[in-house]
């Protein structure tokens, strides 16, 4: 896929419209993780550079479209303000309206001005023709680098593009569809996809779409237990999606049809309760007993799936093995993140939880590419593009 990049474009005075990702956790007013912005700072130092000034929207949260003081974009002027080295960034408390519109028409080469939160207008979610040109008239260019939302058709995604002469996509997404398209197109064998998580249904056309690619496909998490499940073994009181047990179902079919490899957990870490202070051990099979929950994968399973990523040459990762957050039933996730940081692989990592495994691990410098956009990333391996990535091809 080759996409119109900034670096096709000269930006030399012009009103840049950055659209980027800046949906990052915020608690009691703190910025937990930052590398949504830290992934932003290529494409914004380089328009700075080619001497234009910057307009730069994002959403935070679900405001359900209306203002929501506690998902104020605010927060991110001071932290973006220091990750570009002190560099002034204005902040207007609206993205659309006659005092934005000023702001952005007094901005001088080399300036930003962040925008108040999309989200806090219906318009933006519902792809409004309206609401996109407002936004489009306070800018001569178009640059979006927000891979994580580039599945919607949101106005200042999808609907905007048809709006500007030059539109062009960011180094970030540059760099996802990169490697996402190296999966899909030639990954080298074999090629190992891990499933862990919980929703079956979210991820059955990506895991379709790959089927003929994969030679080695292992569960774990609430995932597992949907396919022990299928397989009619005793889950316990695990949590499971029972409305998916038929997709698991057509998933085995399949797998053996082509006689890939395909792992449930060997053992598992079992719990009389989910808490930090329950009672757990790892069972001797691939079972759960009766009232049991299981809440990771077990010692033998870690091996067996340690195996798997040591062989392999290509890695899809998403989702957690276990519930993670709790240090008990870590074991699983964090052991699995590291034998991938270990191996000599081109590893993929997506979904929250996987990326939060493999800082916690200690590995995220060690993965080929962690992407910003769970979501996304599953759409684009189901449907090889994105509508806000089909818009931005030459």
């Amino acid at each position: 896929m080759i996409l119109k990049t900034i670096e096709d474009v000269g930006y030399e005075s012009k009103r840049v419209f950055l659209r980027v990702d800046f949906n990052i956790p915020v608690e009691n007013g703190e910025i937990g993780d930052d590398s949504r912005i830290k992934g932003a700072l290529p494409t914004i130092e380089y328009l700075l550079k080619s001497g234009a000034s910057l307009i730069i929207a994002s959403h935070l949260g679900r405001p359900k479209g209306k203002p929501a003081p506690e998902m104020s974009l605010k927060i991110v002027r001071e932290k973006l303000s220091s990750l570009l080295g002190g560099k002034e960034v204005k902040f207007v408390p609206d993205c659309i309206g006659e005092e934005v519109r000023k702001a952005a028409q007094n901005l001088k080469a080399g300036e930003i001005l962040l925008l108040e939160n999309l989200r806090f207008h219906n318009e933006e979610e519902e792809g409004d023709e309206k609401f996109a040109r407002q936004l489009a008239s306070l800018a001569d260019c178009y640059v979006n680098d927000a891979f994580g939302t580039c599945h919607r058709k949101h106005a200042s995604i999808y609907g905007i593009t048809k709006l500007f002469d030059s539109i062009a996509a960011g180094y970030l997404i540059q760099r996802e569809v990169s490697a996402l398209s190296k999966l899909l197109e030639k990954p080298e064998k074999p090629f190992l996809m891990i499933l862990g998580g919980a929703k079956v249904a979210d991820k059955i056309g990506m895991v379709k779409n790959l089927l003929d690619k994969i030679d080695t496909l292992i569960t774990g998490g609430v995932m597992a237990y949907t396919f022990v499940q299928a397989k009619n073994w005793e889950i316990g009181a695990s949590k499971v999606e029972h409305d998916a047990v038929p997709l698991a179902k057509e998933i085995i079919k399949e797998v053996n049809k082509r006689h890939l490899e395909f792992h449930t957990p060997l053992d598992h870490i079992i719990a009389d309760r989910i808490s930090p202070d329950a009672h757990y051990f790892a069972t001797e099979r691939g079972t759960v007993p009766h009232n049991w929950i299981g809440v990771d994968i077990g010692p033998q399973a870690i091996e067996e799936y340690t195996d798997c990523i040591k062989r392999a040459k290509t890695i899809f990762w998403n989702g957690p093995m276990g519930i993670y957050e709790i240090e008990a039933f870590a074991r699983g996730t964090i052991e699995l993140a590291r034998a991938i940081g270990e191996a000599k692989v081109f590893s993929v990592i997506g979904g929250g939880d996987s990326i939060a495994a493999v800082n916690k691990a200690g590995v995220s410098d060690k993965i080929s590419h962690i992407c910003t956009g769970g979501g996304a990333s599953l759409e684009f391996l189901e449907k090889g593009t994105l509508p806000g990535i089909e818009v931005l091809k030459k």
